[in-house]
């Protein structure tokens, strides 16, 4: 993976030996060193002061501390230099996996989460992922592709949003913690059911991808109603998806479903990223014993079985519904906590596997759900 630009001004005594460092650290997520991956944009000396440039192909800012720290103290090792300045930044580049689709002014990525069935958190996976990927530095914005049962307005707090037109064809979102978001259910009122045939909820999703006014997004997580219809179908034939995550839970009818919505990615050649699941174990708060109510190690078969990474398993654990339910999703409402921990992992997972994706071809993901 090779840098967009570089400015190495060391001296070949310091050149070798700090590229050999650096390359010596592993991204954790990209599985590379920093410089065949491309990151090492700026190598300079201030006196005994090493000035380093990093700029990576994923967001991920919460981890610029400890990559500093690592850094600092391998790189201080070397004769000659006694400190190091670093500058980090990351720089998402546009990309679709299906190449002969327009893009979509003003998004760089497409992410898809799906599942092959209803009930196993998708939406709740959909919404974190997107405000994990935030708190990563990136600007997302998140579209309700569920046209019969929207729930993203109820879990971002916005249900009262009603979106505007400034110029009669193109839709205002809405903006709830840092996010964009657009969903059907914006433009219906509580007691109003979308009762449309397929075609039609097909052309509706359509309408909120395109006309809807977002502004400068590195990228687009789209939540996907349960299944492998016509909007699964829609989607994949005229939005330009970067890659899919499936997501599931552990027992054996949930993982029948999420393989079928794995092998309809495969068949129209998207990209399946990994694979999320919930409601993995419960962990008494009380004695801190952890039980398996739905079974064990369902999502990591799975994953083995189509070769994909298992991204992250998820408690389950009643905040993340009362956080959902009162508007608050978990990686805003307890930012510091173990399970907010756990969504910042599948987004670096997942936007690492977009930008190596860029770079070598497919990756595939996949994700299970709890709504």
């Amino acid at each position: 993976m090779s840098s967009a630009s570089q400015d190495y001004r060391l001296s070949d005594a310091l050149l070798g030996p700090v590229l050999a460092t650096l390359n010596a650290y592993q991204d954790p997520y990209l599985k590379q060193g920093l410089v065949d991956a491309g990151c090492v944009t700026k190598l300079a000396m201030n006196g005994t002061q090493l000035q380093l440039g990093l700029v990576y192909p994923y967001p991920c800012e919460t981890q610029y501390r400890d990559t500093v720290m690592a850094l600092t103290q391998a790189l201080a090792k070397i004769d000659g230099i006694d400190e190091v300045e670093a500058e980090m930044d990351f720089k998402v580049k546009s990309y679709s996996a299906t190449g002969n689709i327009p893009p979509i002014p003003n998004v760089k990525q497409v992410i898809a989460v799906a599942s092959g069935k209803g009930g196993v958190g998708k939406s709740t996976t959909s919404v974190n992922l997107a405000l994990a990927l935030a708190a990563e530095g990136a600007n997302v914005g998140i579209l309700d592709a569920d046209i019969y049962g929207p729930s993203v307005p109820m879990m971002l707090g916005v249900t009262d949003f009603r979106p505007l037109s400034p110029d009669g064809k193109y839709m205002t979102c809405a903006n709830a913690h840092g996010i964009s978001a657009q969903s059907i259910g914006f433009l219906l009122t509580d007691d109003q059911a979308a009762v449309w045939r397929g075609p039609m909820a097909a052309g509706a999703l359509l309408q909120l991808v395109n006309e809807s006014l977002w502004q400068d997004l590195d990228y687009l997580v789209i939540d996907l109603p349960p299944g492998t219809g016509d909007i699964q179908l829609t989607l994949s034939q005229k939005v330009p998806v970067s890659g899919a995550v499936i997501v599931t839970t552990p027992q054996d009818i949930a993982l029948a479903d999420a393989q079928k919505g794995i092998s309809m990615f495969e068949k129209v050649n998207i990209p399946v990223l990994g694979v999320v699941e919930n409601m993995s174990f419960y962990l008494c708060p009380e004695c801190g014993h952890k039980e398996y109510p739905f079974g064990s190690d369902g999502g990591a078969r799975i994953a083995q079985r189509y070769n994909v990474p298992l991204l992250g398993a998820l408690p389950l654990n009643s905040n993340i519904r009362e956080n959902m339910d009162q508007g608050v999703p978990t990686v805003v409402a307890d930012a510091d906590g173990e399970v907010a921990a756990i969504y910042r992992d599948i987004a670096r997972k997942v936007a690492a596997s977009l930008a190596l994706q860029q770079q070598q071809g497919t990756v595939s993901i996949a994700i299970s759900e709890e709504e």
